[in-house]
């Protein structure tokens, strides 16, 4: 009989951020209240947000950008490196830098070159960071996330979110009941769906950033060329790629973008295409599709509910493509160089 295989050291260190993300996620929330309200009244006072950040902290800036939308607040979204090379003016807007360890190189150049402004603060996991020293921070519970690929930090970055939005006016209890009471849905027949593609890529609408923290994890884990695409931009030209090699991941929330991801659903089932489907929209299921389906919800309530189990697919898809998933072999935890 062939021995079990052993659990990689950097999926076990994974699994232990995992392990506490919800709880962490919620002490976030309950202790950022003040900064939050803060931040939030910068926000009302200004009408114009830039999210800045680096990996997985642009994916969560991308994901809640749409959330601030809402509320009529003109915010943008930019990796700090653009904002560096080709800066868009912050005159007169509120600007929310990201950066789980407060150190990466573009973090600590960025205030070298600029110096801040009375309008900027921070999201960190880290008080004593470089970020965390600089300006006024949330800071989300549980301290530095010690694990190669982003998971606690995501969750616990998405509460802080979650305070601000609050702040401004939104009932946050549909997505606190979403950290508390957490989603069982079963991976097992999409992770075989998965079993023999060459990439995987990863769309949505308004859940398009969740799209894309999954599309850089599956990356860095399990070292194959996935991405992702806005869902009107995968469908103007690139759907020229699908095929049977080619793993599709959508996600469909109850919001109105419903029926254009059920679109592209239909026609990514057409090519041959694995589909993967998180399902949150209350509709039914696409004939062709593996569907893991959750409660209906939108927003934040929706990214809680799914982000788990997307975390738990990409954890179990690399484990099976490479033998030590989770320790990386060309990059560091905290990005150092430009």
């Amino acid at each position: 009989m062939t021995a079990e295989k052993k659990r990689p050291a950097g999926l076990v260190a994974i699994d232990r951020e995992m392990a506490r993300q919800h709880e962490d996620a919620l002490a976030s929330f309950e202790n950022n209240r003040e900064a939050a309200a803060e931040v939030a009244a910068s926000i009302k006072r200004k009408g114009r947000l830039v999210l800045l950040g680096m990996g997985a902290s642009h994916a969560v800036a991308r994901a809640v950008e749409p959330l601030y939308r809402a509320h009529g607040i003109d915010a943008t979204a930019l990796p700090l490196s653009e904002q560096l090379g080709q800066p868009l003016p912050l005159e007169g807007r509120t600007v929310l830098v990201t950066s789980q360890s407060g150190e990466s190189a573009e973090v600590l150049r960025w205030f070298a070159e600029t110096g801040g402004r009375a309008e900027t603060f921070g999201l960190t996991l880290e008080t004593g960071s470089f970020l965390g020293r600089t300006v006024p921070c949330l800071v989300g519970a549980g301290g530095t996330e010690l694990a190669f690929a982003a998971t606690r930090s995501l969750t616990v970055s998405f509460a802080l979110h979650l305070a601000i939005l609050a702040a401004l006016g939104d009932d946050p209890s549909a997505a606190l009941a979403a950290l508390k009471t957490p989603e069982t849905v079963e991976i097992d027949a999409a992770l075989a769906a998965l079993g023999n593609v060459a990439t995987v890529v990863t769309s949505g609408r308004s859940l398009q950033g969740v799209a894309e923290a999954l599309a850089l994890g599956f990356t860095e884990l399990s070292r194959l060329p996935c991405f992702s695409l806005e869902g009107g931009q995968l469908r103007h030209g690139p759907m020229e790629m699908l095929g049977p090699s080619i793993g599709v991941v959508l996600f469909r929330g109850n919001d109105p973008t419903a029926d254009l991801v059920t679109a592209m659903a239909l026609s990514v089932v057409e090519t041959g295409a694995p589909l993967i489907v998180f399902d949150a929209s209350g509709m039914s299921p696409v004939p062709g599709a593996v569907t893991l389906s959750f409660t209906p919800a939108s927003g934040l309530a929706a990214i809680f509910a799914m982000l788990p189990v997307a975390q738990r697919l990409m954890i179990a898809f690399a484990d099976s493509r490479v033998e030590n998933a989770g320790t990386p072999v060309r990059t560091t935890k905290v990005t150092r160089s430009e």
